[in-house]
């Protein structure tokens, strides 16, 4: 059975590029989405990256978002080094 993720991980530049596309302030999109304007903005400036299921839910449907429009780019591992012969 497919569980949901517990946290999405967010692009916070994108959420700001889709807010100010909007014309919407801060304050304003942070209470059309049920958080503080606060916590809107850690998320906007990067200071946090982390958005529980809901929270994202609410913030993905007052920009007007699709499911993973807001979602930061997977993180790549470093390509692995090899041996060297020696």
């Amino acid at each position: 059975m497919h569980q949901p993720p517990t946290t999405y991980t967010v692009d916070g530049r994108k959420v700001r590029e889709l807010r100010m596309a909007a014309g919407v302030e801060v304050a304003d999109l942070a209470e059309q989405a049920g958080i503080s304007r606060r916590y809107l903005s850690h998320i906007e400036n990067g200071t946090r990256t982390r958005m529980r299921p809901a929270r994202y839910q609410r913030l993905r449907q007052a920009l007007g978002a699709n499911e993973a429009e807001l979602l930061a780019p997977p993180e790549t591992p470093p390509p692995k080094e090899h041996p060297r012969a020696q």
